[in-house]
This record gives structure tokens, C-alpha cells and sequence, in this order.
């Protein structure tokens, strides 16, 4: 009968490898253990400290409601902007000579001296394309000196190139005079972004619109 072989010394060695292992995850366990014990205590005590500084508390109940998620707004150059609008507004006054205004028929066109004639005779048939208007009724004499500053400042910033200005006819007026109308072209004269300007055809606004200019790269007609 043979005798019992031998263990090889391989199958040892790795058990002994396999039971180190095991010792050392279990060290390891208990170390994270230990850490986060400490962590626990720490905070336990910085609440018992945070309580007796501030005294009894009562939690408030959960109200289940999601909390706005706050972001951050892009900042607005809004000094820059006031400074440009007050700029242009106080260069917008009542007190422009006539003689600026160089048509002479009644509705008071104007163009300058760069622009040819035809252009106004365009503007006062409605071949330029109005991109924007601007609508001054109800509105004192300052009021609206600021709106038609606002609105050629922004205007400008866009890149229209036509747009209209809505002064009324005065019907609402004392003595059913336009107020207005002869205040604006003034100041749209006075303005440098504005070209030309002329009555509005009928269908625009006729004698309670102006229908305006703007300097920059020629309109599409239509």
C-alpha cells in the first residue's frame, strides 16, 4: 500500500497568500470603520455646539415644493446705456432753425445734403421697407423727445434702415392741432443717423406719421 503524497509547497504558499489578503482587507475595513466613527463624532459634537450657541430650535416641516434653481444673468452695460440715451436725448432740441428742413412743401420733408431728392420722393411712396415704428400718441412733449431718442439709439444698434415715427394728427389735442409733429421733425433733424425723412403715404399714417431714413447700408425696397 502506498504512502500519502505530500502537499506541494506551491498549494501552501498560496493559502498563506490568500490568508494575508483576508487580513488586510479586514484592517482595512476597519481603519473606514474607525474614520467614519470620527467623522459621525465630529459632527455630533459641532451640532451640540451650534445648539447651545444659538439655543432650542424648532425644524421646519418638509414642504415637499422644488427649490428654484438660481442662475446667473449676463451682465448689462446699463450705465453705458443711460449715458447713450441721454446723450442723444439732450441733443434732440425744440429750437432748429426751419431753414434745416430743406423741403419746402407742407409736409416738411428733409433730407441732407448728401441725399438726392428721388430718395425723399421714395420715402413718400412707400418704396423703402418700414422694419420698425415707434408710437408717440398720449405722450407729453419730454416723454416723447425720450421715446424717439430711445427708439433711434436702438434703432441704430439694430441696423434699420426705415423705419416710422407715429407723432398723430392732434385730433385729441387742444384746438385738434398736431402738438407734436413739428417737435419731431425737428428732432429728427437733429438727429446724425437720420438721412431723410417724409409724410407717410395714406395707407402708414399719412399727416400722423413720418416715415424716416437711417443712415447705413441701402434697404431693400418694397
Amino acid at each position: 500500500m502506498r504512502a500519502p503524497r505530500a502537499r506541494p509547497a506551491a498549494g501552501l504558499e498560496q493559502l498563506g497568500a490568500v490568508r494575508d489578503e483576508l487580513r488586510r482587507r479586514r484592517e482595512k475595513d476597519a481603519r473606514r470603520l474607525r474614520a467614519e466613527s470620527e467623522r459621525q463624532a465630529r459632527a455630533a459634537e459641532q451640532q451640540q455646539v451650534f445648539a447651545r450657541a444659538v439655543g432650542p430650535i424648532t425644524p421646519l416641516p418638509a414642504h415637499g415644493r422644488a427649490l428654484p434653481v438660481v442662475r446667473a444673468t449676463p451682465p448689462v452695460a446699463r450705465q453705458r446705456e443711460r449715458d447713450e440715451r441721454e446723450a442723444l436725448q439732450s441733443s434732440l432740441s425744440d429750437g432748429l432753425d426751419g431753414d434745416a428742413l430743406l423741403e419746402s412743401d407742407d409736409s416738411l420733408s428733409f433730407r441732407r445734403a448728401h441725399i438726392g431728392a428721388d430718395v425723399v420722393r421714395k420715402l413718400r411712396r412707400g418704396e423703402w421697407a418700414i422694419q420698425a415704428q415707434v408710437d408717440l400718441h398720449g405722450l407729453t412733449r419730454d416723454a416723447a423727445r425720450e421715446r424717439v431718442g430711445t427708439f433711434l439709439r436702438e434703432a441704430q444698434r439694430r441696423g434699420l434702415r426705415c423705419v416710422r415715427v407715429v407723432h398723430g394728427k392732434g385730433h385729441g389735442s387742444p384746438g385738434k392741432t398736431p402738438v407734436l409733429k413739428g417737435r419731431v421733425q425737428r428732432w429728427l433733424a437733429q438727429c446724425e443717423t437720420v438721412d431723410a425723412f417724409a409724410q407717410a403715404r395714406a395707407a402708414d399714417g399719412g399727416a400722423g406719421a413720418l416715415v424716416v431714413l437711417l443712415s447705413g447700408a441701402p434697404a431693400k425696397s418694397g
